[in-house]
């Protein structure tokens, strides 16, 4: 059984990303355990709130530098809504700018649509090579958020969904993985994608 840590860093309501891990064969902790993350097979980020609240958790916890420590080792990382929404250079929330974890450029803005948030199931568009959406191409996801970005990194896979204008809805860069939606709220679609993380990233760790 593959060990995952879920970083506490005292963002809210994460509990149900715990349980979606464990019903998808993990052994899970949540924890801002330095050394217990360090031991565990594979890294997921939640993201509950807004850019700059998760930021300074991030922060009080030490762990930006875990994270790139995480992206730079190609250890098995996934960050979930905010979680992918950090991993850029910058958000830009009601005027104000927040440097993120950078481990791609970018920035995260206002979502440029008739209604905010964005909250519901959506489709999905996958690229051709996707590991991340493997066997769940058609699938829909649960989405709630007012902001995205709209740029996709470099050399990364990225997958995009439509609210009003398109926009980022996951991103596959080697071993980091990131979506916007909630996998732990979408049903058997987002039971797949967890799965698949499990192992494609995670085999024979």
């Amino acid at each position: 059984m593959k060990r995952i840590a879920v970083l506490d860093y005292g963002a809210g309501n994460v509990r149900s990303a715990v349980r979606a891990a464990e019903a998808a064969g993990a052994e899970v902790t949540l924890t801002a355990d330095h050394d217990v993350i360090d031991a565990a097979d594979g890294l997921l980020v939640p993201g509950v709130g807004a850019y700059s609240a998760v930021m300074r958790g991030l922060e009080r916890v030490g762990a930006v530098e875990l994270i790139r420590s995480w992206h730079e080792q190609q250890r098995p990382l996934l960050g979930i809504c905010v979680g992918l929404q950090v991993f850029f250079a910058e958000g830009e929330e009601h005027g104000v700018q927040t440097t993120g974890i950078g481990l791609w450029p970018g920035a995260v803005t206002a979502l440029r649509a008739p209604v905010v948030p964005h909250m519901g199931w959506s489709r999905v568009s996958a690229p051709a090579e996707t590991r991340m959406f493997r066997g769940i191409e058609d699938e829909m996801f649960y989405f709630v958020h007012s902001y995205a970005a709209t740029e996709a990194p470099p050399n990364t896979l990225a997958t995009t969904a439509t609210h009003g204008s398109t926009f980022i809805a996951a991103v596959e860069d080697g071993t980091t993985w990131a979506a916007q939606f909630h996998p732990e709220k979408s049903a058997d679609a987002g039971a797949g994608l967890l799965s698949n993380w499990l192992t494609s990233n995670t085999a024979g760790a």
